[in-house]
């Protein structure tokens, strides 16, 4: 196989949702969230009382990298592929990617339904709803065979969310956004009796459960001294957290056809997570009285969790370990971890460097075939195979698209000192210029939504 042959499908991309997002799907009188901006020219999601500060967050890509932080704050400052849907189409196909998954932006892992929730339930599962059919209907929608849709859940209710499952996937929905850890998002631990339903409706429909780094948490800063890089370089690895409360999760031993999807956390330490977790298990159950039925911990991982990277030659080395069939490819548009457009050269480069090489069938497993059988995702087949989605013939389409970086602020962005070491004190203090919300009551800057997430 050679690059150019390869069919890319990323199962962790991200859109940014557009002004115009609730125009076709809530009446105009329904309270529900708007792009307003404020006397800086800052954009934001605005409503009632709560706000989602910076529309773009980390949305870089396309731009110089030294302008790279926690810009864009206006919709004028990002790729237009960020944020419309015939663009986003341009921008995967100069990449070479076929199809995608996109977890939200402005919704923040789902939380802003919640705290919408905690004043007006009614309301809150209304937009909720709304979102859900315009993600499927219209963004996903206009190109069936390229995006894969992804719902939120309004997760203050289990009740509720296993209707919206149903509803969704009534819709042709196959997969779900839910918090790594929904404790510390405000809701039930995924050990309460609460959740049943859900994972048995999941396991009944085949619906995929998906958790991003940063969803119930968030990677904490060492120090506002620390240089951001600290962050950035721990922040996928501390999804490992959540996937030790995972593996012991009971549900696993009843629901065989249950799937967890650990979104932008890469690989390379799930072995480890294995091996210890069934060391523990081995070493200190006589005492803890956790059981994983006739399983070890380790096979449930191996039958049940799907791990996923941009780049990750360690992972790639122990893939038998962790298992050829549970691993997929994620982009990461269009936030900084992206390698975009050069994704098929960053994921073709991988392969090459593998000691002993790489089958054509692992690869084909890992780069599409994997995300096909998981999601039910039949947009290859109905596209006429492989021919007419890999690497090669998906740049022909992209010829007139242009992938040259442009700068949009024409310097480092608010003030970044371009002859220092920008740290977690520089980013976090981005936010003392905004107007909105100003004592942080609906944000927390701190959280994952920063650089990178």
């Amino acid at each position: 196989m050679k690059m150019n042959d390869m069919v890319l499908i990323s199962v962790d991309d991200h859109v940014v949702e557009p002004p115009t997002m609730f125009a076709r799907h809530l009446p105009a009188d329904v309270e529900q969230p708007r792009v307003k901006e404020d006397s800086k020219g800052h954009q934001y999601w605005a409503w009632d009382d709560l706000t989602s500060i910076n529309v773009g967050l980390n949305a870089v890509v396309g731009r110089p990298k030294n302008e790279w932080g926690m810009e864009p704050a206006r919709f004028d400052q990002m790729r237009k592929g960020t944020w419309d849907v015939n663009a986003r189409i341009d921008d995967m196909n100069a990449a070479g990617v076929y199809a995608a998954l996109n977890y939200s932006t402005f919704t923040r892992s789902g939380k802003l339904f919640l705290e919408r929730a905690h004043k007006d339930p009614a309301n809150a599962l209304r937009v909720l709803q709304a979102y859900n059919d315009w993600h499927i209907e219209d963004w996903c929608g206009s190109y069936a065979d390229r995006l894969i849709p992804l719902a939120t859940l309004p997760y203050w209710d289990a009740e509720l969310c296993v209707a919206e499952i149903e509803r969704v996937h009534a819709k042709g929905c196959q997969a779900i956004a839910f918090p790594d850890n929904p404790t510390v998002a405000g809701g039930a631990s995924i050990h309460s009796p609460v959740w049943e339903r859900l994972w048995a409706t999941c396991n009944e429909r085949n619906v995929v459960i998906n958790c991003h780094i940063g969803s119930g948490g968030g990677a904490k800063h060492a120090s506002l001294e620390s240089p951001i890089e600290a962050w950035i370089i721990s922040m996928p690895i501390t999804i490992a957290q959540a996937a030790s409360d995972w593996v012991t999760l009971e549900a696993f031993q009843r629901y065989p056809n249950l799937k967890l999807v650990l979104a932008e956390g890469g690989i390379g330490w799930i072995p480890y997570l294995m091996e210890r977790a069934d060391a523990v298990h081995k070493h200190h159950s006589a005492w803890t009285n956790s059981s994983y039925g006739k399983r070890l911990p380790s096979e449930i991982i191996r039958d049940h969790f799907v791990g996923c990277y941009i780049t990750d030659t360690f992972g790639l080395k122990s893939r038998y370990d962790i298992g050829v069939d549970n691993i997929c490819l994620e982009n990461d548009y269009p936030h900084s971890d992206a390698v975009w457009p050069e994704f098929a050269e960053t994921v073709w480069e991988g392969f090459e460097g593998l000691p002993g090489g790489i089958s054509d069938a692992e690869i084909d497993k890992i780069t599409w075939g994997n995300a096909r059988r998981l999601y039910s995702f039949e947009g290859v087949d109905r596209a006429g195979g492989r021919e007419n989605c890999n690497v090669g013939k998906l740049r022909e389409l992209a010829a007139n698209v242009d992938t040259t970086p442009r700068s949009l602020a024409g310097k480092r962005p608010r003030g970044y000192a371009a002859d220092k070491v920008v740290t977690s004190g520089d980013v976090v203090g981005l936010f003392d210029d905004v107007e909105i919300d100003s004592k942080g009551r609906n944000f927390t800057p701190m959280g994952s939504e920063m650089a990178g997430a």
